[in-house]
């Protein structure tokens, strides 16, 4: 399926009976997922989707799709039994080239493409790229408690913001020591660990948007562009440059 979303544009809460790519040839989405993942509690999740990158997403698994900017919304929907290779969870990929030209190509053809047919080739080689690609590390785990979930979406809205976990346990009335616990329980990440992480997805939806990677850093809290390029490379296996380049 193929749709151009405006800007700020929001998809509501909702889920599929089959497994689904959620792609952006371009502009940048963020993708909240909600439900039961791979069996097992209930865990949610907030996914940064820029250019040439995708979000896979298992049946059943409830979630919303935003626009920061336009986006070329392209999306598969794959049955369980074609779905046999791929992950049963949530994951982030980058889109290859080869692949891209695939989706391109089958947004093109009718819902009852001929499978025995050119068209069956073309997913074929789609279902095989998919089955090839490798996870990226774009999702940030979200607290299920709604102190704690307070909390990560006033850092989300305010990247910069450089409270401490100390100030924050003071502010809600509990120890430091009960607050640094209860994030590493609910998340599985410490809140140092959590925040970096949650001000470098915002840097991935920035640059990819094109904001010049200095006042990138600054405006998240970096004293210098080589802290943050060390960081981002650090976390995404990539400087910021090769990035900004690779989402062009």
């Amino acid at each position: 399926m193929a749709r151009d979303l405006p800007s700020d544009y929001e998809i509501a809460w909702h889920s599929h009976p089959r497994f689904q790519l959620v792609y952006g040839a371009q502009g940048v989405m963020t993708v909240d997922t909600r439900g039961h993942d791979h069996g097992g509690p209930e865990q949610g999740e907030t996914w940064v989707v820029p250019p040439q990158r995708a979000v896979w997403l298992p049946p059943g698994i409830e979630h919303r799709i935003q626009t920061s900017s336009q986006v070329k919304f392209r999306t598969l929907y794959v049955a369980a039994e074609a779905a046999a290779a791929m992950p049963q969870r949530c994951l982030a990929f980058a889109i290859t080239p080869l692949l891209r030209e695939l989706i391109l190509r089958a947004t093109e053809l009718p819902v009852e493409y001929d499978e025995h047919g050119a068209p069956g080739r073309v997913m074929q080689l789609i279902l095989d790229e998919l089955a090839s690609l490798i996870s990226l590390p774009y999702n940030l785990p979200m607290p299920a408690s709604k102190v704690l979930s307070r909390i990560c979406r006033a850092i989300i809205e305010n990247p910069n913001d450089r409270i401490t976990i100390d100030e924050l346990g003071s502010r809600h009335g509990t120890t430091t020591r009960t607050l640094a616990r209860r994030f590493r329980r609910e998340t599985g990440m410490s809140f140092s660990e959590w925040r970096r992480r949650a001000r470098l997805l915002r840097a991935l939806a920035w640059i990819a948007e094109g904001r010049p990677i200095l006042a990138v850093a600054l405006d998240l809290g970096y004293d210098s562009p080589s802290a943050f390029s060390a960081m981002f490379k650090r976390e995404f296996g990539l400087p910021p440059t090769q990035y900004r380049a690779s989402a062009a």
